[in-house]
């Protein structure tokens, strides 16, 4: 995939990028693998909006993707398709029994490549099977949290973990946030990495076009009135708050860490945070 420019016709145009979409080759999705998604422009089910900044958008179907594939397939890629629900492209495959999944794409599958599920599958790219049968320094995707939950981390585009060693029973993996993390090696993954890797590299270019991804507007703190946000009031002068940056509810927004999850400490080795445990 490569990254193309558009001729500068407008003034949005000089700075905006699109994706290449010539590895997708269908434009139509399988309608038994999709279900509708109905837009929650970022409320509750009171009503109130939980997150900020959301709403509108185009209409989208979801696409029903099989994170936890069975053992013992032989699958084949029918089609690359674009999905809008996330940045990976997905595959279109076909196991042995004509039975169709959707699954994230790595940057290997092609339309007619096979590859293999189970604690038979060789060690291959796009082969999906435990971490234990996986050699040390391999990079993997679609990685598990739980054996037979289904894959949880590493799905994004151009995203892969690297296994970094295999020792009483767990694996180390290097993330691609820079963190070492225990997994269990009965956990599955597979082997490659992640698809469409230029899709950092897209620029927005324009207002409108992150509307109809279903952003809407944000307004700083800064600008707005002292009764609005804690940041907000003044003479009109350009000047700084004089304050730890805060939410308009006077909540801390950066320089500290949000993670409390005591339970799964256990597993990080090293924090993606300059080596710091989380």
């Amino acid at each position: 995939m490569t990254v193309k420019a558009y001729r500068p016709m407008t003034p949005a145009q000089r700075g905006k990028t699109t994706q290449d979409f010539d590895q997708i080759t269908t434009k139509k999705p399988m309608k038994s693998l999709l279900a509708s998604k109905k837009q929650q422009a970022g409320k509750n089910n009171q009503g109130k909006i939980t997150v900020r900044h959301r709403g509108g958008g185009v209409k989208r179907h979801y696409r029903l993707l099989t994170h936890n594939l069975p053992k013992g397939l032989t699958l084949e890629v029918m089609e690359i398709e674009y999905d809008p629900n996330r940045s990976a492209r997905i595959a279109r495959v076909k196991d042995q029994n004509d039975v169709y999944y959707y699954v994230v794409a790595d940057s290997n599958m092609k339309k007619g490549l096979k590859f293999m599920t189970g604690d038979e599958a060789v060690v291959e790219t796009s082969n999906r099977m435990p971490i234990e049968n996986i050699p040390v320094g391999t990079f993997i995707y679609a990685i598990e949290l739980t054996p037979g939950r289904g894959a949880q981390m590493v799905r994004a585009a151009g995203t892969s973990a690297q296994l970094m060693a295999k020792e009483n029973g767990y694996a180390t993996l290097k993330m691609p946030s820079g963190e070492m993390r225990r997994v269990l090696l009965s956990c599955e993954a597979s082997i490659g990495t992640v698809g469409n890797e230029q899709h950092q590299n897209v620029k927005i270019g324009s207002a409108g076009r992150t509307r109809r991804k279903g952003i809407r507007p944000t307004v700083r703190g800064v600008v707005m009135n002292a009764t609005d946000h804690p940041h907000g009031g003044g003479d009109g002068g350009r000047h700084g708050s004089g304050k730890a940056p805060r939410s308009p509810w006077g909540q801390l927004t950066l320089g500290y860490r949000t993670r409390h999850n005591k339970q799964t400490n256990k597993y990080i080795v090293r924090s993606r945070h300059e080596g710091k445990r989380k």
